[in-house]
């Protein structure tokens, strides 16, 4: 019996690196794919956020001279290729799909709205909804966040590379402890970096709780449908 009945997943473009440099991993696409394929056949509603910096970062090309402005629109189309490649690699694995963008580009994608995204859930699609929220300043995690809440999701799921919530930074500090829970209020005055603080903040307002996992480890999205505690819950 799944856990939850509908999902917002979100999805790093780092991750899709794999053992790569930059670009896109077909060998870790193709395992998302599997894993997104999984828990859709247990019946679980998927919309899926996914990040660009695997192509892209707008900030840090605002750092070496790039418009902000600009840079962030590079960023949201970095997003767009990435949900295109995760559409096709679940289409291949015979899970269906819809892309939806924040921006208008058909035939690319259909323009986003939230009565689109829960039309395609319930007919049995992956709603991957790409292009951030549209606007400049604006983080993938925000639009993750923004999504989750208009598709009235029951949780976020955060897929990193890290399998949880630490007291610190676990790849420089080997004496980071880990959460199994903690509240939104404690993350605040402890100062921890679980998503940028407007994300966090949309998710503390309107009562979306965030579990975050590591995604790159096979079979884990699974197990968090299930039930099992590998990761960390943020909560109110």
């Amino acid at each position: 019996m799944a856990r939850f009945k509908r999902i917002l997943l979100k999805l790093s473009g780092e991750s899709l690196m794999g053992e790569q440099k930059y670009g896109i991993d077909e060998k870790r696409l193709g395992e998302y794919a599997a894993q997104i394929k999984e828990i859709h056949d247990m019946g679980v509603q998927i919309g899926i956020v996914i990040g660009g910096g695997n192509i892209f970062r707008g900030l840090k090309g605002a750092g070496k001279g790039f418009d902000r402005v600009k840079g962030d629109q590079m960023g949201m189309l970095a997003t767009v290729i990435n949900g295109l490649g995760l559409s096709s690699a679940l289409n291949s694995a015979g899970c269906p799909s819809a892309v939806l963008t924040a921006i208008r580009m058909e035939p690319i994608g259909e323009l986003y709205s939230k009565w689109k995204a829960i039309s395609a859930m319930e007919e049995g699609k992956v709603a991957i909804m790409v292009g951030g929220t549209g606007n400049p300043y604006f983080t993938t995690d925000t639009g993750s966040s923004l999504r989750g809440i208009e598709i009235e999701a029951d949780v976020m799921l955060k897929g990193t590379r890290v399998d949880g919530v630490y007291t610190a930074d676990p790849e420089k500090d080997p004496d980071a402890v880990k959460f199994n829970e903690i509240t939104f209020d404690e993350i605040y005055n402890r100062g921890l970096k679980v998503m940028d603080l407007t994300a966090t903040t949309m998710c503390k307002e309107n009562g979306l709780p965030i579990y975050v996992f590591n995604m790159d480890i096979p079979g884990n999205l699974r197990k968090v449908i299930d039930g099992e505690p590998i990761g960390t819950l943020v909560h109110d």
